[in-house]
């Protein structure tokens, strides 16, 4: 009952006319005034952020915000994987043998998120991870590792919440929200699918690298909302390193896990 009441309150939310205001109130100059009471909320620290309070022009400019150089180290064994963003770990685990892997007990299917059931073929009983970010997180997308795009596309019309409600309650918001897919060949000539996934009715992922090459740690795009990315590894390609726990906090350039 409770998943149904919410499916249809958010339904009813969700459509151009409300991503339209969002996007207009979020970016309008008046905004600004608006960052004291959001950071105060979110206890953000703008010590680590590369501008001032007062030198931002809107609530989207602080929310797309970047950081000081040095405010995020990036692990670089050329062998390991580093966390693509400041986020919390939503899930983590291997991908069953049917494709699918599960988030807070809700199926996901790879030929629904991939939109190709050729592709999700490739990720069969390999491993996945799930990273959210919260409206208080940094939400610019940086590389994981070192690779070579294969291909880029976008899958999806609308983005429904990835909170824990959306999670909880939603219509597998993860595998049809607007979504962008990017698809790598990394050392080894393993493949790794790396899918970042709108929220909160907003399909808004700006790609800032449109190279075909990818280096660990680099600035790849952003979010302008609170999001999700989704990576996926091919069988036996990875192991999670110790510090991956479902439901802690894991910063932008942290090893979260080593190619085997």
């Amino acid at each position: 009952m409770k998943e149904k009441l919410y499916q249809r309150l958010i339904e009813l939310t969700n459509g151009k006319q409300s991503s339209h205001l969002l996007q207009s109130i979020a970016k309008a100059k008046w905004s600004k005034r608006i960052i004291p009471s959001y950071m105060k909320v979110y206890d953000i620290n703008l010590e680590e952020v590369s501008k001032k309070q007062q030198q931002f022009s809107s609530l989207h400019d602080f929310f797309t915000r970047e950081l000081l150089e040095d405010a995020r180290p990036i692990e670089q064994n050329p062998t390991t994987y580093v966390s693509p963003v400041d986020a919390k770990v939503e899930s983590f685990g291997r991908i069953e043998w049917d494709m699918t892997f599960h988030v807070k007990g809700k199926p996901y299917a790879l030929h629904d998120l991939l939109g190709n059931a050729e592709r999700a073929t490739q990720y069969a009983d390999g491993h996945f991870i799930v990273f959210y970010l919260s409206p208080a997180d940094y939400h610019r997308i940086h590389s994981p590792i070192d690779g070579e795009v294969l291909r880029q596309y976008t899958l999806g019309q609308k983005s429904y919440p990835v909170n824990q409600l959306g999670l909880t309650y939603g219509k597998k918001p993860i595998s049809h929200n607007y979504r962008s897919v990017t698809e790598l060949k990394v050392a080894n000539n393993q493949q790794i699918a790396f899918i970042k996934v709108g929220a909160t009715f907003v399909n808004s992922i700006m790609l800032t690298n449109t190279t075909t090459q990818w280096h660990k740690g680099e600035e790849v795009g952003y979010f302008s909302f609170g999001s999700t990315v989704v990576m996926l590894f091919e069988k036996g390609a990875i192991e999670f390193t110790e510090n991956v726990v479902q439901g802690s906090p894991i910063r932008m350039g942290e090893a979260f896990a080593n190619m085997l």
